[in-house]
This record gives structure tokens, sequence and C-alpha cells, in this order.
């Protein structure tokens, strides 16, 4: 009876985790379909507060990152290759490009965003201010959800170009400088090995990334229910989720792209 117990509670946390695991993208749909939302004055204003707290509040982090990766990679590259610059500059482009660029973006983003943005809508959840939105007559995903997930996928595309550029850049003038090589020389001779596929791909990754991430944080958040507590975990599952979803994603893409 009691091995009959276990299997029965095992299965129900397993078909809990597995609802949980795809109800954001349930969310994300419904959002989504709803896009127009931000035509309404009140939904942009939302939508430009996220943008500057994602986005711009996370540029001085995002560059000191880009640059001392840029360094990293380059100083490894020489260790390994010698003072090939052709070859050091398009490992630094294929590594910041292919990969680092889109999934250090994201985990920033998760790290600085999604906890910030789970535990402000749990703390609405509680306050009973969403409630008050419903009796007003306001969506609460047109007016909250909306403008958080556009505002979050914006704002990582555009710091995932900025991180890649400032990674490159700051590693050909890294590079540059131990090697004698001119500078436009080196960055031309580096960026013929970038092609559209590539790009593409990158802009693919950080653009679904963005989408997961946001979505997920703001189910975490409006899970919440009536105890402050609560928000701790939710902050916590948000950030878990959201990085799990995010590096079987990579992969995922990652794997398509080679097929």
């Amino acid at each position: 009876m009691i091995q009959v117990l276990n299997i029965r509670k095992i299965g129900e946390q397993t078909i809990d985790g597995f609802i949980h695991f795809l109800s954001p993208y349930r969310l994300l749909c419904n959002s989504l379909k709803n896009i127009s939302a931000l035509k309404i004055g009140p939904a942009r204003n939302v939508f430009y507060r996220q943008v500057y707290f994602t986005g711009i509040e996370s540029l001085k982090t995002i560059s000191v990152i880009a640059c001392l990766i840029g360094i990293v990679i380059i100083t490894q590259t020489m260790n390994i290759t010698g003072l090939d610059a052709a070859l050091t500059g398009k490992v630094l482009v294929w590594m910041v490009v292919r990969e680092l660029g889109p999934l250090l973006t994201a985990i920033i983003v998760i790290a600085r965003s999604c906890a910030a943005v789970a535990a402000e809508l749990g703390s609405m959840k509680i306050n009973g201010e969403i409630d008050g939105l419903k009796v007003m007559g306001i969506s609460p995903l047109k007016y909250l959800v909306v403008p958080r997930i556009t505002g979050i996928t914006i704002s990582m595309l555009v710091l995932a170009v900025y991180f890649q550029i400032i990674s490159i850049l700051g590693g050909l003038f890294l590079s540059s400088m131990l090697m004698g090589t001119p500078f436009f020389q080196h960055a031309r001779t580096t960026f013929e090995v970038l092609n559209i596929s590539e790009i593409g791909i990158s802009v693919l990754k950080i653009f679904i990334f963005g989408l997961v991430v946001s979505a997920v944080s703001c189910y975490r958040g409006l899970l919440v229910n009536l105890s402050i507590t609560e928000i701790p975990q939710a902050t916590t599952l948000a950030v878990m989720q959201s990085l799990f979803s995010v590096f079987i994603l990579d992969g995922l893409i990652t794997l398509a792209s080679y097929l």
C-alpha cells in the first residue's frame, strides 16, 4: 500500500511539473494574440518602463562582461594557436556570434529582470492590484503581461547585438595590440567568416530566449496566491525554469542548425 501511494505521489508530482513547464507557453501564445494591446497608452507606458529597466539599465553590465569575454577568448585562443591573427579573429567571431552572445545575454537578463518581474507581479497579486484591474474591466494580460513580454524580448535582441559588437571589437583591439596587426585590416579579415545563416541563427536564438524568459517570469509571478512568503519561491522558480529552458532551446537550435 505504501509503495502504491509513493508511485501515485511521484506521478502527481511529475504531471504537475509538466503542466507548470508548459503553462508559460500557453500564456505566451495568448499574449502574442493580444499584441495589439500595445496601441493602448497605459500598456505602452508599461512597455517603455520595461525596456528601460531591462535594456538601458543593463548596458553597463553588458559592456563590462562583453569586453572581458572578448579578452578571455582572445587570450585562450592565442595560447593554443599562437600569433595567428586571422584564425584568432575567426574563433572570436564564431564563439561570440554562434553561442556566447545569445546565451550570456539571456543569463544576464534572467539574473536581472526575470526575478524582478516575477516578484513585482507576485506583489501585485498579493496586494489585490490584479483583482482591482479585473473589477475595473482591465485585462491583466493586456496591461501587465503583453508589455512585459514584448519589452523584455526587444531589449534582449538589442542587448545581444550590443554584446556581440562590444565583445568582438574589444577582442580584436586586444589581439591587434598583441600581434601588431592593423586593427581595421584585422577586423576585415575576421568579419569575412560571418554569413547570413550564422547571424540569422543568432537572432533566432535570442528572440526565442526573450519570449520564453519573459513568459516564464510573468507566469511564475501570477502564480503567487495569498502569502508573501511565496514571492521568493516564485522568483527562484522563475530563474531556474528560465535557465533550464534557455539551455535546452540553445542545444536544440544549435543541433538543428547543423543538420
